[in-house]
């Protein structure tokens, strides 16, 4: 497949990346900098901006899919606002390019972790995170009105971390609006399996205008 992947280089992005790879897709790596994207035969990298709609059309016209790993910094003191700038820009940029599916990663925090409560509006949830976790669970709101794409949104586990070693064990279970939990009572996964959650999702579109989940 011919797959455009937006935020190349971030923590999820270099996963997917990677990912990719490994199962021979041709990726078009879109990035801010696109000095961070090692030379590969399979990968064209492209810098765009992805507030911009008509970069973001220009860098992903030809592909099968539209992967968007987009996030403009957890830091970013202006995270909320740029995330649905950002989101919205990729969104109408994949209209105007022709490009028909995509996939849109996003948080947990709009998992539901107990009747009508979302996991972000539960106490104790990370005051840092909450900006991108509210952006993400809006988002999904707005992505949910879509009737021209054929979109998926991926919400990771409650716990996703980088695998020791790079670890990938190639096995997840999929939910829909709740997190998926392992007999502890844990939802976690490594990025490395969220990639391949993604990859296998880009192949067989088994959640069509859904928000899906995966966990060990």
């Amino acid at each position: 497949m011919k797959v455009a992947l937006i935020g190349a280089t971030g923590f999820v992005g270099t996963a997917v990346l990677k990912e990719l790879l490994g199962r021979g897709h041709q990726v078009t790596a879109i990035a801010r900098n696109i000095e961070k994207i090692q030379p590969h035969n399979l990968v064209t990298a492209k810098q765009a901006n992805a507030l911009d709609a008509a970069a973001i059309a220009d860098a992903v016209k030809g592909n099968d899919v539209v992967i968007s790993a987009y996030n403009p910094g957890w830091t970013n003191p202006n995270l909320y606002n740029e995330f649905l700038q950002g989101a919205a820009a990729i969104q109408e940029g994949v209209k105007r390019s022709g490009v028909q599916r995509i996939l849109v990663v996003g948080g947990a925090g709009s998992l539901f972790v107990a009747e009508g409560v979302q996991k972000v509006d539960t106490p104790g949830f990370p005051a840092e995170w909450k900006p991108g976790a509210l952006a993400a669970r809006d988002y999904l709101n707005i992505l949910k009105d879509e009737k021209e794409l054929d979109w998926t949104f991926l919400s990771p586990a409650l716990e996703m971390h980088q695998g020791t070693s790079g670890e990938r064990k190639g096995i997840y279970r999929t939910g829909l609006d709740t997190p998926v939990y392992n007999e502890e009572k844990r939802s976690v996964i490594s990025v490395e399996d969220v990639a391949v959650a993604i990859a296998d999702e880009i192949e067989n579109s088994r959640h069509s205008r859904q928000r899906f989940t995966v966990a060990y």
